[in-house]
């Protein structure tokens, strides 16, 4: 098991964002989490700080653009 990337200080690897799609428009994105590749690069702690209803939850490399 891998440590626990919160308590670690380690910056996310990638950003989770809800996307609701509007007709017409590109989708509404809101960030709603983090998440940390494991070591061994066989999956992801994903910590979601709420949960969206609806739309659909999308998980984007970080990077140091502002959101």
């Amino acid at each position: 098991m891998t440590d626990n990337p919160t308590t670690s200080g380690k910056a996310p690897s990638h950003i989770a964002y809800q996307v609701r799609d509007r007709e017409g428009r590109k989708g509404f994105w809101t960030r709603i989490g983090s998440a940390w590749a494991h070591t061994d690069g066989s999956g992801f702690n994903i910590q979601l700080e709420c949960v969206p209803l609806d739309g659909r939850i999308t998980l984007r490399i970080a990077t140091d653009k502002k959101d």
